[in-house]
């Protein structure tokens, strides 16, 4: 074999190589994958405090006062995040979680198309109050232990009243708000702090 055959292989085998990096380089700028900036789905997550454990939630308003200025519009947006694990169609499908649709005003670990509760919510018992939704959706396993909903909570009273008023409009027959004026109600027998005894006399 001559060196001119020689070169011509080596030519040859040369080229293919280039052609072969050229064709990896293209592939990769094709179908390079990028990464989103937030990976996965935001999940509700409790803040622990500085020296360790949970940090104490600030002191919400009476579930009353946030319902007076509540959107049930606002709820249904709110409403999304719960659209993984349950339905809000009447007569809907279970699904991880029970439908919710005439939720409000029923009762606690029973009937929901069959669903299948877990035994501390059926110990609940009870029926679903406006009150009783706000301190579950708040801290779920705060207030059923033992509950099999793995959520979080809803931290902000805002979006936690919005979610209930539209969770109340899920319904034949929609539970009455309770009024904010009853949260903030006294005893008819509470007196002033600056009321005077009856007998007394001014100086």
């Amino acid at each position: 074999m001559n060196s001119f055959e020689l070169n011509k292989i080596m030519g040859a085998v040369l080229g293919t190589c280039l052609a072969l990096l050229a064709i990896n380089i293209a592939a990769g700028a094709v179908f390079t994958q990028h990464k989103p900036e937030k990976p996965g789905f935001d999940i509700a997550v409790k803040e622990e405090a500085p020296g360790g454990g949970a940090a104490k939630p600030e002191k919400s308003e009476p579930i009353e006062v946030l319902l007076a200025a509540a959107s049930a519009e606002k709820g249904q947006a709110v409403a999304k995040q719960c659209g993984a694990c349950h339905t809000f169609e009447k007569g809907g499908a279970n699904k991880v979680g029970p439908n919710l649709y005439g939720i409000v005003g029923d009762e606690k670990g029973h009937g929901r198309n069959g669903f299948n509760f877990s035994a501390a919510m059926k110990a609940k018992g009870g029926k679903w109050t406006f009150d009783d939704l706000n301190q579950f959706l708040t801290n779920p396993k705060g207030f059923v232990p033992g509950t099999a909903m793995g959520f979080a909570g809803i931290q902000r009273d805002g979006a936690r009243a919005d979610l209930i008023a539209y969770l109340n409009t899920l319904s034949d027959s929609p539970q009455p708000l309770p009024k904010a004026a009853d949260a903030g109600a006294k005893p008819a027998d509470a007196k002033p702090a600056d009321a005077k005894p009856a007998d007394a006399k001014p100086k």
